[in-house]
């Protein structure tokens, strides 16, 4: 008699298969899977450039950023220093995302409907318009006064990991008004930089970036889901802009927003399709090799093609583009413009009008402005507190918002050309952004302090 053990069937829950290779990524799973791993890398890039350029090696650290990189295209050379290929290549992917958010938001998420947006919303909008009008009020006139978009900007990645160290006491609601007050903050900080920041108009090249993005439109409208061709057609719209003369993030924004975000079957639909596929697999030979005959495999495509049908472009790619921009984009761009030279007169260039009109901005302006204008909206009824949030924990997360930090970084990089200018604007940010986390942090502490622990939503 045999005394083999029979086979698993495919109703119990067998464990994979461990290799080696999973043993040596497992530490580094458990980091990227950390609410703070983000934030953790963007401060280490940011270390690492303040460290770099104040060293002896500074002069190979300004080299390396002014290294010229491209190509020929059509008997042309189109070559960027690696600095502008950081800045307009690599963050027109994390804009991309942004973008991509931004979509998903209107359509099914915070921002989907009047009432849950109006918020959010309007609290974005006093943390916009506020913290410029501050800056303004210092630098009305001058060579700062170009400077004025820096302090309307929030660093979600840092504000979110800053709120991740209060603890589980954070209600969900306060995490959700933050997430989607970020995402209005980013919308405005698109249409600033397509409208005030950009130079000299290039028509034929801006035609060719809207051309595009009409194209892909169409694409969706014809149902191509393939991320590939949006890929080649985004391409050349980036190509577009860049050339343009209008920033070409703009470029990334408008093809995210053409990506198909639509399923093309229902969930009644994929139960039925999974059900009758699984019912041949168990009717097929025990899987117990480690090989698929031929017939399982055919019926696993199957199975992989309904997946496809059941899940949204939109989502598969902002999932896929994720790890990328939070573990590589976001820290390189760091790594790339937080370095700001220390050997100067600090005092002096923290106290001068266009550094204080930007600390101002981000700490006074942005907790006052996104405050007032959310207690205005819910004073007007036009929006309600979220569930278990109280005013303080507002506060909280409105001074929190103060953490301008990548986004600044990035206005600041188009504002100023002096490197002056440019040094003393990242000094502001920096500074800022430290003060904003660390008193943001202490307030929302205080105010959930005895709170019972939230529970994340499944």
């Amino acid at each position: 008699m045999s005394t083999r053990e029979p086979a698993p069937t495919l109703t119990e829950a067998v464990p994979p298969r461990q290799r080696p290779i999973d043993h040596i990524l497992k530490p580094v799973t458990i980091f990227a899977r950390h609410k703070l791993a983000g934030a953790g890398l963007l401060m280490l890039g940011t270390a690492i450039a303040l460290i770099w350029a104040n060293s002896p090696w500074q002069h190979v650290y300004h080299q390396l950023l002014e290294l010229e990189l491209g190509l020929h295209l059509v008997s042309r050379p189109f070559t960027k220093s690696l600095h502008h290929w950081i800045n307009d290549g690599l963050m027109g992917v994390f804009f991309f995302v942004v973008g991509l958010e931004i979509k998903r938001e209107l359509l099914v998420g915070e921002l989907s409907s009047p009432r849950k947006a109006a918020l959010p919303a309007v609290a974005a909008v006093g943390g916009m318009v506020v913290p410029a009008a501050i800056f303004i009020a210092l630098n009305h006139s001058g060579p700062g006064a170009a400077g004025w978009g820096i302090p309307m900007a929030t660093d979600i990645a840092f504000a979110l990991g800053v709120l991740a160290l209060v603890g589980d006491r954070v209600p969900i609601g306060l995490k959700v008004f933050l997430t989607a007050l970020a995402i209005v903050d980013d919308i405005g900080a698109v249409l600033v930089i397509a409208i005030f920041y950009t130079s000299d108009l290039s028509l034929v090249a801006l035609g060719v970036g809207v051309v595009c993005a009409a194209i892909s439109v169409g694409l969706n409208l014809l149902g191509t889901r393939n991320p590939g061709v949006y890929l080649l057609v985004g391409l050349v719209a980036w190509l577009g802009f860049l050339e343009s003369g209008v920033h070409a993030t703009v470029a990334a924004i408008l093809m995210a927003l053409t990506i198909p975000a639509r399923t093309r079957i229902d969930g009644g639909d994929f139960v039925a399709r999974m059900s009758r596929l699984m019912s041949k697999i168990e009717a097929d030979a025990p899987i117990d090799t480690m090989m698929n005959t031929a017939a399982q495999q055919r019926l696993f495509d199957e199975m992989n093609e309904t997946l496809d049908l059941a899940g949204a472009p939109l989502q598969r790619i902002e999932h896929a583009l994720h790890g990328p921009v939070t573990f590589v984009v976001l820290p390189v761009f760091a790594l790339a413009n937080a370095g700001v030279s220390l050997t100067g007169d600090i005092g002096a260039s923290l106290g001068s009008r266009l550094a204080l009109g930007i600390m101002l901005g981000l700490l006074a302006g942005k907790a006052l402005g996104i405050t007032g204008f959310a207690w205005l909206a819910v004073k007007l009824g036009l929006a309600d507190l979220p569930e278990a949030v109280s005013w303080k924990q507002v506060v909280g997360v409105a001074t929190l918002s103060g953490v301008g930090f990548t986004m600044a970084l990035f206005v600041a990089q188009l504002a100023f050309v002096d490197v002056a200018q440019v040094d003393a604007a990242k000094l502001g940010i920096l500074a800022a952004s430290v003060a904003a986390g660390l008193s943001g942090f202490f307030v929302v502490a205080a105010a959930t302090r005895g709170k019972e622990p939230q529970k994340e939503p499944d």
